[in-house]
């Protein structure tokens, strides 16, 4: 459930900054910079923290190989749904969604690796050792 929880709040990091609606914060702060700037700076620094953190965490954790790789699945699964026709790519709002979708499973995946990888073979990172 932890790693739902760590990719769904990637989803929305990514939501947050940018997406095809209306409600985003490069068009929020586009329109509202000279009468809300302080509100534009702090949203965007806090979402920079959140970039911050997931980033550095997805690096430490599966590094730039790693990222390409998760990146690479995503792409080849989203390449067989178009094959099959289950998946349409000629609306570039859907296409926007599914970029946020595949950069978002990128970040959880990078955030939880490390507990999945113990799960998986027992062994825990040195950072998780009680010194």
């Amino acid at each position: 459930m932890g790693l739902f929880f760590r990719w769904m709040f990637a989803f929305a990091l990514l939501a947050l900054t940018y997406n095809p609606t209306q409600w985003n914060y490069v068009r929020w702060s586009v329109d509202n910079y000279e009468s809300r700037l302080s509100i534009a700076v702090l949203a965007g620094l806090l979402l920079a923290i959140g970039y911050i953190i997931y980033l550095r965490a997805t690096i430490r954790s599966i590094g730039g190989f790693g990222m390409f790789l998760v990146l690479s699945v995503v792409a080849a699964l989203l390449w067989v749904l178009y094959d099959l026709g289950l998946l349409q790519l000629d609306n570039p709002t859907v296409n926007v969604w599914l970029g946020i979708l595949a950069l978002s499973v990128v970040l959880g995946i990078g955030l939880s690796w490390s507990h999945v990888r113990r799960a998986l073979s027992g062994q825990a990172d040195m950072d998780d050792v009680d010194e």
